[in-house]
């Protein structure tokens, strides 16, 4: 049998990789060898391994995570692991394509082009009344962020049935940072009709997930109204921060932690149409 093996330095010159790259896929578990010579602990490669080295190689030059790799090279055929090359590049053209959005906008912001785009948003007040409402709070960091409102906002509106019914748009509020180092935490939020029976719900079921009941007072927000398209990391930051500067600037001063209001369908909505008011609670400036 071993007349049919490759030593490690045979092998590594076949497949174009050096042995301390075929040392480090072993240990990974991405190539181990055919056979270890117990006495000598050489490492023996079989000539149809190969093309498996060559792979993991040019997997690793796209910056494939290691556990994306395994995936790729464990499929059953080539038709398989073709697709999942292809869902992880997705993620990586997506990905891309928010550094791309992010590094523009940190290009305006060093090159004192932070007027011009907080200049793009109109902002607006409006008092909104004493509100009943149902919650959910949970450290969260940005990467989660979407699939968590979707999924907390989804079952609070689905308690808000047995409250009365929902009596005013959902938003989320963000009691601090949420980022790819921040974990907030954030508050999803659903204002309902009837107190005593969104209490009775929580007692009943909050502690699933942490729900609670709460009378928000009446108050005034500063906010300006995006698209969907806008509603993404990084284009929400300059929203927010045009939000901000606008309070500055009519002597107002911000009275509690900013919010996303969600008024509009999600899934039916466009690209371009209007779904979020970004928001501050404000006051006069004492």
């Amino acid at each position: 049998m071993d007349d049919e093996l490759l030593t490690i330095g045979a092998f590594a010159a076949r497949a174009r990789l050096s042995a301390k790259a075929l040392r480090l896929y072993d240990r990974l578990g991405l190539l181990p060898p055919a056979r270890i010579d117990e006495a000598s602990g050489y490492r023996y490669y079989r000539a149809d391994q190969v093309e498996r080295a060559r792979l993991v190689a040019l997997l690793r030059r796209l910056d494939m995570p290691l556990a994306r790799i395994a995936e790729v090279v464990e499929a059953p055929d080539g038709a398989a692991a073709a697709d999942r090359l292809a869902a992880y590049w997705a993620d990586v053209e997506v990905r891309m394509a928010g550094q791309r959005t992010l590094a523009e906008y940190l290009r305006g912001r060093l090159s004192g082009r932070s007027s011009e785009m907080y200049g793009k948003f109109v902002i607006e007040t409006v008092d909104v009344p004493e509100q009943v409402v149902i919650s959910e709070a949970r450290h969260v960091l940005a990467g989660e962020l979407p699939a968590w409102i979707g999924a907390s906002l989804g079952r609070l509106e689905a308690a808000a049935r047995e409250c009365g019914g929902v009596t005013a748009p959902p938003f989320v509020v963000y009691h601090a940072e949420v980022s790819m180092e921040s974990d907030g935490p954030a508050e999803s939020c659903v204002p309902v009709a009837d107190e005593a029976a969104a209490r009775a719900w929580a007692e009943r079921n909050g502690r699933t997930w942490e729900t609670k009941v709460s009378v928000r007072p009446a108050q005034r927000l500063a906010y300006t109204r995006i698209t969907k398209a806008q509603v993404a990391h990084p284009q929400i930051l300059a929203a927010f921060e045009a939000v901000e500067e606008w309070i500055a600037r009519e002597g107002l001063e911000q009275a509690g932690p900013c919010r996303e209001v969600y008024f509009a369908d999600w899934d039916a909505a466009g690209a371009q149409d209007p779904v979020c008011d970004v928001a501050f609670p404000v006051i006069p400036a004492r």
